[in-house]
């Protein structure tokens, strides 16, 4: 056979080859690493991207991804430590760091997701199960997933998986649950609120009650106050009478006795005295 017709033979059995989807040809990309199997066992990894070749029909290749991957599970039920039922949905951030061990462990890139889901779920369940709901939802979340990240990583490292961060993207009450808990929770708040209505009220009574005995205080010192100055006046004005009368006792009779003519006699009044009366001293002289 000419050496023409040699290379015509070559190419038809690569096409046909082509055609049967038996390439001896295969290429990895950057972002991947390339496991050789040869019936049903690995033989070569390939790590560097570039393009390979492999024994048709009786090698195959499988593929696994290098990159940081996502894992977004569907909502499941997780039960607390208080007996409340959370729908958990959650997502975490892992990587295949041995894709031999992947394949000799899952045969697969899916089967290690489907094993990745399993250990996650499974963390999640016994670690937010020794804990209350409000510790879940509130306070506790972030040291609770550093917990749960820890030993899923601990746990998938055994099958060539690194698991970098868990997360909590959603938790939600079952919709049978949200009316119950709702109203526990508004009837909760209603006892607050009446407590707190109470207290004020406690506060507003103790608040009138000194308000109410400093007025008392401060009255009692203003009667005080004005007994004192009313009784320094009276002092003053006797002694002032006192004085007037050592200087003309006569003219001190004659001045009280007019001035109490002009307050005692007007035309609304009427007096029934003796005309003997002292009263009448002063009208009787002439």
């Amino acid at each position: 056979m000419s050496k023409q017709g040699l290379t015509i033979a070559v190419l038809a059995v690569l096409f046909a080859l082509f055609v049967l989807g038996a390439s001896p040809l295969f290429v990895v990309d950057v972002t991947q690493t390339a496991i050789v199997v040869q019936l049903g066992k690995p033989i070569r990894t390939v790590t560097e991207p570039g393009l390979y070749v492999k024994v048709p029909f009786a090698q195959e290749v499988t593929y696994f991804d290098k990159r940081l991957l996502d894992y977004d599970s569907d909502a499941q039920d997780v039960i607390t430590q208080d007996k409340k039922t959370l729908l958990l949905d959650n997502f975490a951030k892992w990587r295949i760091t041995d894709p031999l061990k992947v394949y000799q462990n899952f045969q697969s890139q899916r089967g290690a997701l489907q094993r990745l889901h399993d250990i996650i779920y499974s963390e999640l369940r016994v670690e937010l199960g020794r804990h209350d709901l409000a510790e879940i939802v509130s306070t506790a979340r972030a040291e609770l997933m550093k917990v749960v990240t820890q030993r899923a990583n601990e746990k998938a490292s055994a099958y060539g998986i690194a698991i970098q961060d868990v997360r909590i993207k959603r938790a939600d009450l079952p919709q049978e649950n949200e009316k119950t808990v709702f109203q526990r929770m508004q009837a909760e708040r209603e006892q607050q609120a009446k407590q707190y209505r109470a207290e004020g009220a406690e506060e507003a009574q103790k608040i009138r009650s000194d308000a109410e005995k400093d007025k008392e205080i401060l009255l009692a010192q203003a009667y005080k106050e004005s007994e004192e100055i009313r009784g320094e006046g009276d002092a003053k004005a006797f002694r002032i009478y006192a004085d007037a009368y050592r200087q003309d006792p006569k003219f001190f009779d004659f001045t009280r006795s007019m001035e109490a003519y002009k307050k005692s006699l007007d035309d609304k009044t009427t007096l029934v005295l003796s005309p003997d009366s002292e009263f009448f001293h002063y009208l009787k002289q002439r």
